[in-house]
C-alpha cells in the first residue's frame, strides 16, 4: 500500500550521539511524516539509527499543536496495546491499580483488534472503534446467537484449563475475539476446569491454596497478599508479628554512635545494646514504606546461620524504626576488597566465595531467594569472615520460583536472562548472581560490564557472551563462574553443589 503524506515542516532535531564523545547539538531539519514512517533531510536524506533515540522539538507552540493534532487524528483509530490504565497517574501512582511505576504495564485488558463484532446470518461485520471500550466481564454469545463449529483435528490439552478437542465433533463457540484462537465449550456445556486465580496461569483448586501461594509470590500482581483486610484499624497483624516481645528492643536500652555506612534507604550507625556492639539500620524518612521495612525484619527473624548477618532485634515503637544487627568490623565486602587490592591471597579470595556459597546453600535449602546477591551486600568480620546481608528483596517461596510485582526494580547487571526478560526469580537466578559475585571478588571489586549500558548487556547475553576470565581467577574457578551463567536455569548448579566444588578446591 502506498504511503500517504500526513504533514511536512521544519522541526529541531537533537544529535543522536552515536559515540560517547559525540557533541550534543540541535539543528533545524525538514521533516516529512507519512503513514509509514517519519523522515528528515537537510540536502540529503537523514538517517535514524535503530539503537538510538531520535529527539525532535517544535520551534514554537503553534507548530507543536499542529503536529500533535495531525498525529492524534491519524492514530485515533489504531489498535493499541493489550492493556491500559483506565484511571489517572496522580501523586506518584496509578489511581486504578496503585502501581508506583509510571511506565508499568496497564492493569485492564481490552480487545487488541479494536473491533466490535456483530453477527449476522451470513457473515461477521467488523465495526471500527476509535478508543478501546472497558472490557466486558464476558464475551459470550447469547443463547439465541450461539454458533456451532466443528473441530478439524484432534487437540490434546497443554494445561489444566484446556478443553480436549475431537475431530469432527461439534462445539459451541463462546469467544471469537482473538486472532489466533477461539474459546469453545462442548455440547454438554463443559469448558475449562473450574479453578480459582488472581493472576493468569496461576490456578488453584481452593481459595486457601491461592492465598498461601500469593502470600509468598506476587506472580505478576502489583504486590503479594500481605495480610487479611480487617475492619478493626487498631489491630495490625504486621505489628503483632514484630512487637510480641521476642524481637522488640526498648529504645532506652540502645545507645547510638557514629555513622558507619549509608545506602539507598537510610543510614547504618554503630551502637551499644545490652553490652553488645551492634549495627543499627535506620530508614530515611520516605525512602522505604513501613510495610517493606517490616517485611525485611520478618524475613530476618526466620533466618539463623553463621554465614548470615544475625538480626538482634527491632525498634518499631519509635520513628524512625530501626533494625539491630551484629556488628561487622571491616564493613562492606566490596569496599574491603577494593581497599586491599593487590594484598589478598588466593586462599582469601576463594574463602570469601566459600563463605557466601555456604550462606546461599542455607537459604536455598530453606526455600528463600535472596534476589540481590552482590559484593556490596556482603559484610566482613574482624576475622575476615564474609557474611551475606541486606535481605530487603529476599522472599520465601513454595515452588522455587518468584515472579516479582509489576514495576519492581532489580540489579540489572547481576541478573539472569529470565529475570531481565520475565522478572522470574528462583534459586537458579541467585546462582547466576553468585557467578557475578565471584567475578567481583576475583577482579578485586570491578563493576561488571563497566563500559556497557543495560541494553548492550542484554545484546551481549543474547549473543552468548559472558564476563571475561579475571586475571586472578584460576581456570577451575572460572569454569564454576561459567557454569553459573548457563542460559537455561536448569543447567546451572545448585548452591549445595557449588559449595561442594568450592570446598574441594580449597583443599587442593
Amino acid at each position: 500500500m502506498l504511503s500517504r503524506v500526513i504533514l511536512k515542516g521544519t522541526l529541531i532535531k537533537k544529535s543522536q550521539q552515536k559515540r560517547r564523545t559525540s557533541p550534543c547539538n540541535y539543528k533545524e531539519r525538514f521533516f516529512v511524516l507519512n503513514t509509514q514512517d517519519l523522515t528528515y533531510s537537510e540536502q540529503r536524506p537523514g538517517v535514524v539509527h535503530d539503537n538510538y533515540y531520535l529527539y525532535i522539538f517544535a520551534p514554537d507552540n503553534d507548530c507543536r499543536l499542529r503536529w500533535v493534532r495531525a498525529l492524534k487524528e491519524e492514530t485515533k483509530c489504531n489498535d493499541l496495546v493489550p492493556k491500559y490504565h483506565p484511571n489517572f497517574w496522580i501523586e506518584g501512582k496509578w489511581k486504578c491499580c496503585y502501581q508506583t511505576e509510571k511506565m508499568a504495564t496497564g492493569c485492564q485488558e481490552y480487545n487488541p483488534i479494536g473491533y466490535a463484532l456483530k453477527w449476522t446470518s451470513m457473515f461477521v461485520v467488523a465495526t471500527k472503534k476509535c478508543l478501546p471500550p472497558t472490557p466486558d466481564p464476558e464475551r459470550r454469545l447469547s443463547d439465541a446467537g450461539q454458533r456451532v463449529v466443528i473441530a478439524l483435528q484432534d487437540y490434546s490439552p497443554h494445561g489444566d484449563t484446556d478443553l480436549p478437542l475431537h475431530k469432527d465433533q461439534e462445539y459451541i463457540l463462546t469467544d471469537s475475539s482473538h486472532h489466533d484462537w477461539w474459546t469453545v465449550q462442548d455440547c454438554r456445556g463443559e469448558s475449562e476446569t473450574s479453578m480459582f486465580y488472581l493472576a493468569e496461569k496461576y490456578l488453584f483448586n481452593t481459595i486457601p491454596e491461592l492465598i498461601q501461594y500469593h502470600q509468598h509470590n506476587a506472580a505478576g500482581l502489583i504486590t503479594r497478599l500481605r495480610h487479611p483486610v480487617s475492619l478493626d484499624k487498631e489491630s495490625s497483624q504486621n505489628h503483632a508479628e514484630l512487637s510480641d516481645g521476642q524481637w522488640e528492643v526498648d529504645p532506652l536500652e540502645l545507645t547510638l554512635g557514629e555513622e558507619v555506612g549509608s545506602g539507598q534507604f537510610g543510614l547504618v550507625l554503630q551502637g551499644q545494646w545490652r553490652g553488645h556492639r551492634v549495627a543499627v539500620k535506620m530508614v530515611r524518612e520516605g525512602a522505604m514504606s513501613e510495610e517493606d521495612f517490616k517485611e525485611e525484619a520478618r524475613v530476618m527473624t526466620m533466618l539463623s546461620h553463621c554465614k548470615l548477618v544475625q538480626l538482634y532485634g527491632v525498634c518499631t515503637q519509635q520513628s524512625p524504626m530501626c533494625l539491630l544487627f551484629e556488628f561487622m568490623e571491616k564493613g562492606c565486602l566490596l569496599d574491603y576488597i577494593k581497599a586491599q587490592k593487590g594484598h589478598l591471597s588466593q586462599d582469601t579470595l576463594l574463602g570469601m566465595c566459600l563463605d557466601v556459597s555456604e550462606a546461599m546453600a542455607y537459604l536455598e535449602s530453606n526455600n528463600f531467594i535472596h534476589r540481590d546477591l552482590a559484593a556490596r551486600n556482603c559484610l566482613v568480620s574482624k576475622n575476615n569472615e564474609v557474611k551475606v546481608s541486606d535481605f530487603g528483596m529476599t522472599r520465601f517461596v513454595l515452588d522455587d520460583q518468584y515472579t516479582s510485582s509489576q514495576g519492581s526494580k532489580f540489579p540489572f547487571k547481576w541478573s539472569s536472562p529470565e529475570v531481565i526478560k520475565y522478572s522470574k526469580f528462583s534459586s537458579k537466578s541467585d546462582v547466576w548472581s553468585f557467578g557475578v559475585f565471584m567475578w567481583e571478588v576475583y577482579t578485586e571489586g570491578r563493576l561488571p560490564y563497566e563500559n556497557q549500558t543495560n541494553s548492550e548487556v542484554v545484546d551481549s547475553l543474547n549473543a552468548g557472551l559472558r564476563l571475561l576470565k579475571p586475571r586472578l581467577a584460576p581456570e577451575a574457578v572460572y569454569i564454576l563462574m561459567e557454569w553459573c551463567w548457563k542460559e537455561k536455569p536448569e543447567q546451572r548448579p545448585s548452591f549445595t553443589l557449588l559449595l561442594h566444588e568450592l570446598a574441594s578446591l580449597s583443599e587442593l
